[in-house]
């Protein structure tokens, strides 16, 4: 867990079997304490792997912050507050609590609902695409990115042609295997990128949501704080729920008759879709919260100013909080998952990944019935070394 010229080994929480947290990090949650790892930035930090010490940690925003985690160092003279700012995971309340106040209203489940018919265009147009093609197909770059990438751009005002561009960077971006210096280099143009989209709105705001945060709070937000806003939700917005519609895919083809209720039983994929947040956990950790002075979780003491990596993935398979927990089951009563997070923190996005992999999955299992892995699934290539994890290429055939 050393780095060497400047380029990061992954780290323990960030290691995967395939859908699964490695054994080693499974296998913390029955021992003692909380064991030390390096993150990817060589530092060290305390691991928690607990259901219960997990949510209890991201409930306490008193006692655990986000605030004091740097943002990554960046190769230009702009201030650590300007690249911190409308960065809401770098944010305790009360600034936190304002930013996301101004946001929140185009997130909710209301809103959310009237771009469904929209969603439902964006999967039919993609699906309508990979048919006339005909098989075989690789899902990843045919379906499962574009789409959440089409949605978040029309709602946020991003040109939709400049997709290649911000994708291809925030994959390098979020990928810890890479040099520091180059993931700086390209914060920093994605960056520069989205200051130029805020410029053009705030001298003609649009209807999509950089227009409204001009229109309706150009007087309390920042230009920095309209970059750092927009630049999040358009990163988070795509690279979650991509990779949600990837690995899900993948899981349900290992699944046949569980594949058949989300297919068949409309009433049987929003309790899907949360089996799948769990299973799956794609966002490793998050943001690590630093202790703000001496205390205890899960009654291990922790002091103040040492760092906290929370493993969503091993607190979501936490034997503790759900039974079975390894089998993906999508016929689950209740799937209690920390996979968008919990507390002021948890994820402002959550209904529209939710909606956007209700109308996703099924549609495109209805359009292609025999659909099948198109390489034995051991040759599957899955992506660990990056904040959230999915899958480099899913070869499909029908």
């Amino acid at each position: 867990m050393s780095t060497t010229s400047g380029t990061p080994t992954i780290p323990r929480h960030m290691q995967r079997d395939r859908f699964a947290p490695v054994p080693e990090t499974q296998a913390a949650r029955d021992e003692p304490g909380l064991p030390t790892i390096r993150t990817a930035f060589g530092t060290t930090a305390r691991l928690v792997t607990r259901h219960a010490d997990v949510r209890e940690v991201l409930g306490d925003a008193e006692r655990f912050s986000n605030a004091s985690m740097p943002p990554l160092p960046l190769p230009d003279e702009e201030s650590v507050e300007d690249r911190r700012a409308g960065q809401l995971l770098l944010q305790d309340p009360p600034e936190h609590t304002r930013l996301r106040r101004l946001l929140t209203g185009e997130f909710t489940v209301k809103r959310i609902r009237r771009l469904e018919p929209r969603i439902a265009e964006i999967v039919d147009d993609h699906l309508d695409a990979m048919a006339a093609a005909g098989p075989p197909a690789e899902l990843v770059s045919a379906f499962a990115l574009p789409v959440p990438s089409l949605v978040i751009c029309e709602l946020l005002g991003v040109p939709y042609t400049d997709r290649g561009e911000f994708q291809g960077r925030a994959a390098r971006q979020l990928d810890v295997s890479r040099p520091l210096e180059e993931r700086g280099r390209l914060a920093v143009e994605g960056r520069e990128y989205m200051g130029e989209l805020v410029d053009r709105a705030r001298a003609e705001p649009g209807e999509d949501m950089l227009g409204m945060l001009v229109r309706e709070h150009g007087d309390d937000l920042t230009r920095s704080e309209l970059i750092g806003v927009a630049n999040l939700l358009l990163i988070a917005g795509h690279e979650t729920t991509a990779n949600m519609l990837g690995l899900g895919t993948l899981a349900l083809l290992r699944a046949p008759d569980q594949l058949a209720r989300v297919r068949d039983e409309p009433d049987a994929v929003a309790p899907a879709i949360e089996e799948l947040l769990r299973f799956l956990s794609v966002v490793h950790s998050g943001v690590p919260r630093t202790v703000r002075h001496d205390t205890t979780v899960g009654g291990t003491p922790v002091a103040a100013r040492e760092l906290l990596v929370l493993s969503l993935p091993a607190a979501n398979r936490d034997p503790a909080a759900v039974t079975d927990p390894d089998e993906l089951d999508v016929t689950r009563t209740v799937a209690p998952h920390l996979a968008f997070g919990h507390g002021v923190h948890h994820c402002l996005g959550a209904p529209l990944a939710r909606a956007e992999m209700a109308v996703a999955f099924p549609a495109l299992f209805r359009r292609f019935p025999p659909l099948a892995l198109g390489i034995p699934f051991d040759e599957i290539e899955f992506r660990s070394a990056t904040v959230v994890h999915g899958l480099r290429a899913l070869p499909v055939t029908w």
